[in-house]
């Protein structure tokens, strides 16, 4: 797919004002957006056609795949380019809320909005979301904290069908019990996954921690009761704050599961 029809369905999603990004964190979204329509194993365009059509420095663009490589969505090959690389096998990981997980732990949740945008879905939002790419999307960025201390950041992403008027007061509590108690919306399940990553620029300063800090990566899907999809959400938990702990047992032999503690 020529990368001029990528632009222009990119920059035809905002109806509001976005949230300041560096541009290495618009590039890489910009590139993510393109390596969505494509095959896997297709060779994206050559750093130098990115740059030109995206309107950056190769450098900008250079550090925008080094960041998608390690997070596993491209693969480079000397003398042969880089390609779309083959999806990574997912972990089934147990749903919580980030409220009530550290209510559970003694700790006082907070949230602080960092932006409320609306855009139009396009075609990574609509696939994920399973609604047309013209349809109208909340993305919502959130800075979770527990006694004051930064601990996540989150990135929101609801039909706004669904949210109708809500504000950027309104995420400053669990959005769980906001679906629950105004919009009458429970949320039932979903899928989760869950890989080990470094803070970039953006993100390293929200948290309060150096450049390319060790974190975990979550990405959520989450469901209804009637199997509707309610929101996808990207996480970044500072890798300082959390390990992860897994159960285990032999099979038949009772429950196992794997949950992300608070240090």
């Amino acid at each position: 797919m020529a990368l001029t029809n990528f632009r222009g369905h990119w920059y035809s999603g905002p109806v509001s004002a976005p949230p300041k990004t560096t541009k290495q964190s618009h590039t890489r979204q910009q590139i993510l957006d393109l390596i969505e329509t494509m095959q896997v194993g297709a060779a994206i365009p050559p750093e130098r056609k990115l740059s030109t059509d995206l309107g950056v420095s190769r450098l900008t663009v250079r550090a925008a795949l080094d960041q998608l490589e390690r997070e596993g969505y491209l693969v480079r090959r000397r003398g042969s380019g880089t390609f779309v690389r083959e999806p990574k096998i997912a972990q089934e990981l147990t749903i919580t809320s980030f409220s009530d997980d550290m209510r559970r732990r003694g700790l006082r949740p907070a949230s602080r909005t960092l932006s409320l945008t609306t855009t139009l879905a396009g075609a990574r939002l609509g696939r994920l979301l399973t609604v047309s790419p013209s349809e109208e999307v909340v993305v919502a960025k959130r800075l979770r904290m527990a006694d004051e201390e930064t601990m996540a950041i989150e990135t929101l992403h609801v039909p706004s069908s669904m949210v109708p008027d809500i504000t950027e007061r309104d995420l400053e509590g669990s959005f769980y019990d906001l679906l629950a108690d105004r919009y009458g919306i429970e949320i039932a399940g979903g899928t989760q996954s869950i890989e080990p990553t470094v803070t970039n620029e953006e993100e390293s300063e929200a948290l309060g921690v150096p450049l390319h800090s060790p974190a975990f990566l979550f990405e959520r899907t989450s469901r209804d009761d009637e199997g509707r999809v309610v929101e996808f959400v990207q996480s970044i938990y500072r890798g300082d704050r959390y390990r992860l702990i897994t159960e285990l047992s032999r099979r038949g032999r009772g429950p196992a599961g794997m949950h992300l503690a608070a240090r």
